[in-house]
């Protein structure tokens, strides 16, 4: 399988739940707003053996002449929007569901994809808070929408794994093809520093059960040596377990 990180670029986030580009070779960290954090916003394809899956869609931004960010970084690989077979989304929380519609909000961002999106997360996010946005998913055609609800099987080699911990139904995505596995834990499991360590985050619905998580998914990796993806990591986009020390 291929792994291909569609990197949005680096953002500072804060209580306001606003998205604020950061240029890491030029702006200064100790300038950012006070309790901030410093994200990368980085949604994912994996290339099967016969399909293209994307992990999460990101903010869903436009460039100067109005073109999908995500198209334009799928174009510097090769791969356009109609290539893209399955949408996998952890959950709905506006930096990964910005980018499920066209900035019109009316037709989809990938046309010949289907979404699978959990049943209660999509009821819960048509409720407007700081976290969710329905303006940016709620014309998705219910024909390209599948929901999903505990955990199950999409096809032999794609799994959902019902999490809840980040969001109350946030899902995780586990991808098997022959002897290799990559593991999407999406928002419990964003970054790799929060693997290595036990750390709750404020920002989590139920720290305590996302720690519990990722320690679960670390003992679990070490029997079929999964790749974790890392939606938010500056540095490690993805990373294995047996090469870490």
């Amino acid at each position: 399988m291929k792994i291909i990180p569609l990197s949005e670029g680096a953002f500072t986030v804060d209580q306001t739940k606003r998205f604020v580009p950061f240029d890491l070779a030029k702006d200064n960290l100790l300038e950012r707003s006070r309790g901030s954090l410093l994200v990368e916003i980085q949604p994912f394809i994996v290339i099967t053996s016969d399909e293209v899956l994307l992990l999460d869609t990101g903010l869903g931004f436009t460039t100067p002449d109005g073109k999908m960010q995500i198209h334009n970084i799928l174009a510097q690989h090769g791969i356009l929007p109609e290539d893209v077979n399955r949408v996998l989304m952890s959950h709905l929380h506006k930096d990964h569901s910005g980018g499920i519609m066209m900035p019109d909000k009316k037709t989809s961002a990938f046309k010949n994809a289907t979404y699978y999106i959990s049943r209660q997360e999509w009821e819960l996010a048509l409720t407007p808070t700081s976290s969710y946005h329905p303006e940016d998913f709620k014309e998705l055609s219910g024909e390209q929408l599948r929901f999903v609800e505990g955990s199950g099987s999409i096809s032999n080699s794609i799994e959902y794994i019902f999490t809840g911990a980040h969001s109350p139904y946030h899902q995780a995505f586990k991808i098997t093809e022959g002897d290799e596995v990559i593991f999407y834990g999406g928002d419990v499991a964003p970054r790799m520093m929060q693997m290595k360590n036990r750390y709750k985050a404020k920002y989590d619905y139920r720290p305590e059960e996302a720690m519990l998580l990722r320690q679960q998914w670390m003992e679990e990796s070490k029997k079929d040596n999964r790749t974790f993806l890392f939606y938010h990591d500056i540095k490690y986009p993805y990373y294995q377990f047996k090469r870490w020390t």
